[in-house]
Order: structure tokens, then C-alpha cells, then sequence
């Protein structure tokens, strides 16, 4: 059986939601993160040497990175659902958004975060050049879900599931207001009103205030 390693808070709630969509069998590993630090516990890291979240093991294979591992489940176990074939008219919205969440939106969350926590003046340049990608990067998706009912267009797929987290879950690590963006939350609604979300962050992460707004 599929094995989700998932820690608290996490990329990896991609993967348990990406299960519960397709309604896979799996057994969920839960791991918290060190109330302290905040980071994953040796034994998490253990798992992988890249010593992040998330890891999967699907018998003799141990697999980690986010996108990776959705596109792994999607295309052993999936038989062509939440993707698109590259013959429909949307593909490429479907590979752009996919590859957006992680290549853009996390990266710049991700150096706006470290940045913030050096403590740089507030008007530093490196760290108001780096505020500004981030706005641009939710002023594209405000514009896309302004358009689109869905990332790839009318079809839920997995680049939905890619971006959920850099929406939401991201926002503890950093914070971003978001009512400047009323299509993000309008779309933010439609995708955390899905059965299957609401059961993968009641399994992953019970308890926590999902950060739909």
C-alpha cells in the first residue's frame, strides 16, 4: 500500500488531499513538527536526504518532492483523472499553473520568509524587490481566477491541488492579506468546499483553521 509520510503544516498535505481526490487506498504516517523550531523531527528527515516534506514509499520506492510525487501518483494510479491530455485545448494553462505553484508563487513566499526573518529595514531594497514579485505573482492568479473557474479553466485538476497549499497553509509561514485578491478567495471557496479537501486536511492537519481567506 501506498505509504503518505506527511508532516504538519506542509507541502505534503498536497499528497493526502491528491489520495483522498482519487480515493486511493493509503496509509497516512503523521509526523509534527517541533513545537519550537518549527522544523521536522530527525526521524522525518531520516526518511529522505533531502530531508523534507513530502515523502512517499510505494513499495521498494521512496520518492520526495511535491510535484514529483503528484505527478508519480497521478500517473501510475490516477488512469487520467484531475490532469489533462495534451490534445485538450487547455493543456498548456494545465502544465503553466502546475508548474507555477512551486517555480514561482513558493519560491518567492518561500525568499520573501527568509528575508523577513534577517530583520532588513523596511524599505530595504532587496526586501521590497522581493514584496513586489510576490504581489505580482498573486495579482497573475487574481487575474486567472478573475477568468477561470479552475487553474487549467473549467476542469479541477491537479494543478489546483499544486497551488491549494502556496494559497493557503503557506500564509502561516508567511502571511499575505488576501482582500486585495476577492477572486483568490472566491476560488479559494470553490476548492475548500471539495469533499475530498476537507477530509485531507482533517486527516493531515486536524484541528487547524484553514487559511481559505
Amino acid at each position: 500500500m501506498l505509504i503518505v509520510h506527511h508532516l504538519g503544516k506542509s507541502q505534503s498535505e498536497r499528497i493526502v488531499w491528491l489520495c483522498e481526490e482519487l480515493g486511493l487506498p493509503y496509509e497516512l504516517k503523521h509526523t509534527a513538527r517541533d513545537p519550537v523550531t518549527m522544523l521536522a523531527p530527525a526521524e522525518y528527515k531520516a526518511l529522505h536526504p533531502i530531508g523534507s516534506a513530502p515523502v512517499i514509499v510505494d513499495g521498494d520506492l521512496v520518492l520526495a518532492e511535491s510535484g514529483a510525487i503528484v505527478e508519480y501518483i497521478s500517473g501510475k494510479y490516477g488512469n487520467g483523472r484531475l490532469v489533462l491530455a495534451a490534445q485538450h485545448p487547455n493543456f498548456a494553462d494545465f502544465l503553466y499553473w502546475f508548474h507555477f505553484a512551486n517555480g514561482t508563487l513558493q519560491a518567492h513566499l518561500g525568499r520573501l520568509m527568509i528575508l523577513n526573518r534577517l530583520k532588513l529595514a523596511d524599505d530595504h531594497p532587496i526586501l521590497t524587490a522581493a514584496r513586489a514579485r510576490v504581489d505580482r505573482a498573486f495579482d497573475l492568479v487574481e487575474a486567472r481566477t478573475r477568468e477561470a473557474e479552475y487553474l487549467a479553466g473549467q476542469d479541477f485538476t491537479t494543478a489546483d491541488i499544486m497551488m491549494g497549499f502556496s494559497l493557503t497553509t503557506m500564509r502561516y509561514f508567511q502571511p499575505y492579506d488576501l482582500k486585495r485578491c476577492p477572486s483568490i478567495i472566491a476560488y479559494l471557496s470553490r476548492i475548500g468546499a471539495r469533499p475530498a479537501y476537507r477530509r485531507a486536511m482533517e486527516k493531515g492537519d486536524p484541528g487547524m483553521t484553514l487559511l481559505l481567506d
